[in-house]
């Protein structure tokens, strides 16, 4: 294997030239420059990234602790995230903490013993005690889906309480009185803030909440699938159908045509996030956007700004939902689904 050394005899130049080239440094000029790279080339030489760090203090990576490593909304988070920092050519080391303390605290010590320059952290069990504490010890980082006092500057999240709100509000001002709810789990804080502001929206229109129509699931396709069939087991009439997430609305939307149900027109559904397939399932689902690529990439441009001094114009986002209405929701039907 080829050295430093024997790249700077075959160029003429200084080991240190040789050095500023594979840094990229302005400080070398064109034709040096060519000089270093066609000795590299000759010679096969790789540069040693370890003793690069060594000298820099710099990894070039970022450490990334999701929640999951499946599902939609994960896929397009991690897209996103990695594509930004392979753009600023840095790389990525990827954790799941499976929303266990324990696995997240781990997951995160492992990444900083890694020597990542940053954590991109989407993380639900460890206590905002233990996040404030790691950002006393001077790791970067940025949150996501978490709001942490003290921390502000660093989460990123939207409004998931008005999100909650206004789909609700929305399957109101369609016509429906009776609407029924597939919810995530009740660990998570996003759903539970979800359903908060849909209990809110009915309370505000006069409506009541029917445990009846109320089904705890877990974010999966499949909990969207046994939610609503344990629902219609309740006899309970209604006309509408919120879900937590878009995975539920279209597990729901299984189980809806297995029973016969003509959509919309027998049965309303409204989802959450905008995931990439809301827009291809029949009937095309209405559904809350929750800014998912933006806020990946936001992330990623925050922590290359605060760590490298990488400008971006990308460091902000609408953390506002918004209804992206399509083919689901409609006014209840005359002939209603017995």
């Amino acid at each position: 294997m080829s050295t430093i050394y024997e790249v700077s005899k075959l160029a003429g130049v200084s080991s240190a030239t040789v050095s500023r080239v594979m840094n990229k440094s302005s400080r070398v000029s064109p034709k040096t420059r060519e000089k270093v790279l066609n000795a590299m080339e000759e010679l096969g030489y790789r540069p040693n990234s370890i003793a690069q760090s060594l000298a820099s203090k710099r990894s070039n990576s970022i450490g990334v602790v999701i929640s999951e490593l499946q599902g939609s909304y994960y896929g397009m988070l991690l897209n996103e995230i990695e594509l930004t920092l392979r753009n600023a050519k840095k790389h990525v080391m990827i954790a799941a903490g499976h929303a266990d303390a324990a696995i997240e605290e781990d997951s995160i010590e492992f990444l900083l013993q890694r020597n990542c320059d940053a954590l991109i952290l989407f993380v639900e069990a460890v206590s905002d005690q233990y996040l404030r504490d790691l950002y006393s010890r001077g790791v970067r980082f940025t949150l996501i889906n978490r709001q942490v006092d003290g921390l502000e500057d660093q989460c990123l999240s939207i409004d998931n309480y008005q999100g909650g709100y206004l789909a609700c509000q929305k399957m109101i001002e369609a016509g429906h009185t009776s609407i029924a709810y597939i919810s995530g789990p009740d660990w998570k804080l996003d759903a539970m803030e979800r359903l908060r502001g849909h209990r809110q929206a009915l309370d505000d229109n006069g409506l009541t909440f029917s445990d009846e129509l109320f089904y705890l699931g877990d974010y999966s396709e499949q909990s969207g699938e046994q939610g609503l069939a344990k629902i219609l087991k309740s006899k309970v009439p209604f006309t509408g159908l919120i879900c937590g997430n878009d995975e539920m609305a279209a597990g729901a939307i299984v189980t809806a045509r297995s029973f016969g149900f003509s959509m919309p027109q027998q049965l309303s559904i409204i989802g959450f996030d905008d995931a990439y397939f809301s827009r291809f399932i029949y009937p095309r689902l209405t559904t809350i956007k929750n800014p998912i690529k933006e806020i990946g990439a936001v992330s990623a441009n925050r922590v290359l700004n605060s760590t490298y001094g990488l400008k971006s114009k990308n460091l902000k986002y609408d953390s506002q939902p918004v209804l992206i209405e399509r083919d689901s929701l409609t006014a209840p039907s005359l002939h209603p689904y017995t």
